[in-house]
């Protein structure tokens, strides 16, 4: 059984990227995958204040629901991130989960005190209103560095433009279809290769 940890970075509940996580979820419950939902916006993470105290140990001393997080993404088989677009970046709790990746980077590269070999699975889900070429190149970035520093090799991204109004992802042919599809191959540990596009 895959453990899939999959992290909703929308603050609008039954929204686009909402809609579009649930229907990843349950197709990948549905196909025996172990699925843990954290939604950034119904708990308590705050950003990185850099200081410093994790470059020593590779512990984050901040006192919220990180920990338990640092916990999940150790776990999981298959890391999800979902965030909408805002102003071409994504929203302020999931750049809060990158920035507190901070101290698993120093692990990483500090301290060494973990192995740089993965088999783990990096999934990134973005959605944008508008259709600019340019849409996703930052956020693609941040995820790269991401999932590099939580030692999850960046697998495939799913990105959405064009989708503004609550509920409008359930008019756009093929796209919910894409996601049940990508919960099925979660669950199942197949490839991705001829679903969503290459990740950087």
């Amino acid at each position: 059984m895959k453990k899939v940890l999959i992290f909703m970075g929308s603050p609008r509940f039954g929204g686009n990227t909402d809609t579009y996580v649930r229907e990843v979820a349950k197709a990948c419950e549905e196909h025996g995958g172990d699925v843990e939902r954290i939604n950034l916006y119904g708990i308590d993470i705050g950003p990185c204040i850099e200081c410093g105290a994790c470059d020593d140990t590779g512990k984050c001393v901040l006192k919220d629901e990180m920990a338990q997080i640092y916990d999940s993404l150790e776990r999981a088989d298959a890391i999800v991130v979902a965030s909408p677009i805002f102003f071409y970046n994504i929203s302020s709790r999931t750049q809060a989960l990158v920035e507190r990746s901070q101290a698993l980077w120093v692990r990483k590269y500090v301290l060494k005190s973990v192995s740089k070999e993965s088999d783990k699975r990096g999934v990134f889900i973005s959605i944008g209103a508008t259709k600019g070429k340019k849409l996703f190149d930052g956020v693609l970035m941040v995820m790269k560095y991401f999932f590099d520093a939580i030692n999850c090799p960046f697998e495939r991204a799913f990105l959405y433009r064009g989708i503004e109004k609550k509920g409008e992802i359930r008019g756009k042919e093929g796209v919910l279809e894409e996601a049940r599809e990508l919960g099925k191959r979660l669950a199942l540990g197949t490839s991705l290769e001829d679903i969503g596009v290459d990740a950087p």
